[in-house]
């Protein structure tokens, strides 16, 4: 069994090349390491899952901290060099119950031990410079890069679209603990149930103010290892989430088509509302159907089907035969970087037009299904203007489509003023939710 902590250094500094490497999402990685080592206790499951999330979370702070230190620039460093001065630059700065000697000593023992013995007194001088000099490692605060750890063009761009007071908000959000969001099967067992099931497992629930439904859950060790996730009681899903089914106010007797619906919660959750309606839930491959397939199974979800299918591609059997659409498209996902802190690194305004042209490629196919009179719902997990309010505007342009209000939908706090445009952009934590984009439609 590993218990020292050199070894827990060694599966983090996997962990993080894998990532950087193979362009795995971090959220997936870490998640395959958790199942992997479920023979470590929690204390060291623990310190992997933060020391993997912080480095990866302050990567441009600690690129900045090790060059005060360094005359190699870090992106001219050996990868594996790169990566241990950088988790171990987190420990120096933010990991307190850490001592600092052992951060030093353990690195060497790492650079070693991955082949670069010639390379172990380079990083310890660097790190022991930086453990004597704390004066040096204070981000600057005029520096909104810097200080909040994000891309430089990604501060420019966000200063630009909502000021900087809005941009440093939703900066300081994503570096905040992000907790866990289920929503329960309210058809099976109400909240107080579900709150009083955690309590006796010392899981901490604690019902959201805006969807009942929904509870942020602390103190559980495997969310896997919880009954009421395998007897598929709860599910993970976030609120905003949860907010674009109820953007779309379906009703028991509906045809209800959820494209790009993998992992299936919007489809599940829709499911619930359905007495004798139908729901369609798809997307692209056959592993992606496999898993809306493994959550139906598991919450035991009635009136759903998934499909593989292209949603570029139209089927024709399915015109004007839809009551309710629901488009929750592929996109830059920078409404939750909190979450996925990496995506903020692979993201380009490059990208971002792309995917905003894909979008509307897919809006053009899958509005054809909605049945005049029925409901187009539009979302991303997004916080950028190109993908959200520009691509309203061009529905509303180019499809027969007219805005349809979200009053009485959603709460009045989160849609105020704008429940007549029909569409409302979620800012980072502005709700304690993720960044995130819905639109309502009506077919004219």
């Amino acid at each position: 069994m590993m218990t020292n902590q050199e070894n827990l250094r060694d599966i983090v500094c996997d962990i993080l090349l894998e990532i950087e490497r193979e362009q795995i999402p971090s959220h997936v990685a870490i998640r395959q390491m958790l199942e992997k080592f479920q023979y470590l206790d929690n204390r060291e499951r623990r310190f992997i899952s933060r020391l993997t999330r912080g480095t990866l979370e302050r990567r441009v702070t600690l690129d900045w901290m090790i060059e005060q230190f360094s005359k190699v620039k870090v992106k001219k460093m050996k990868p594996v060099i790169r990566t241990i001065l950088r988790m171990s630059a987190y420990q120096i700065k933010y990991m307190d119950s850490v001592p600092v000697s052992a951060v030093c000593n353990e690195a060497v023992k790492l650079a070693k031990k991955r082949g670069f013995k010639n390379l172990s007194g380079f990083v310890n001088g660097v790190l022991r410079n930086m453990s004597r000099n704390p004066e040096k490692l204070e981000p600057p605060k005029d520096n909104i890069s810097v200080y909040y750890s994000q891309p430089e063009w990604l501060a420019e761009y966000w200063s630009a679209c909502y000021g900087e007071e809005n941009t440093r908000e939703m900066f300081e959000y994503f570096l905040k603990e992000q907790p866990l969001t289920v929503r329960i099967c309210k058809n099976r067992l109400t909240a107080e149930e579900f709150q009083s099931r955690m309590a006796n497992r010392q899981v901490t629930a604690t019902q959201n103010r805006l969807v009942p439904e929904a509870f942020e859950l602390k103190g559980y060790d495997y969310l896997g290892a919880l009954p009421e996730f395998q007897e598929g009681l709860c599910t993970v899903q976030d609120v905003s989430s949860m907010l674009a089914v109820k953007a779309a106010g379906i009703k028991p007797s509906d045809k209800v088509i959820d494209v790009c619906a993998a992992p299936g919660g919007k489809s599940i959750q829709a499911s619930e509302l359905l007495k004798d309606g139908e729901i369609t839930a798809r997307d692209l491959t056959d592993g992606k159907v496999a898993l809306i397939e493994e959550n139906i199974c598991r919450m035991g979800a009635e009136h759903i089907q998934a499909q593989c299918q292209d949603a570029l591609e139209f089927v024709a059997a399915d015109e004007r035969q839809a009551d309710v659409v629901i488009a929750d498209l592929p996109c830059s996902g920078l409404g939750v970087i909190g979450r996925k802190p990496d995506i903020r690194y692979r993201m380009t305004r490059e990208d971002m037009k792309s995917l905003a042209e894909l979008q509307r490629e897919i809006l053009s196919v899958v509005s054809r299904y909605v049945k005049p009179g029925g409901t187009l719902v539009y979302s991303t997990c997004t916080v950028n203007p190109e993908e959200n309010e520009e691509n309203v505007r061009w529905l509303l342009d180019n499809c027969p489509f007219e805005p349809d209000s979200l009053e009485g939908l959603l709460p009045e706090e989160v849609v105020s003023k704008a429940a007549e445009k029909g569409y409302v952009q979620l800012l980072p934590g502005k709700y304690g939710t993720d960044g995130f984009f819905i639109a309502r439609f009506r077919r004219r």
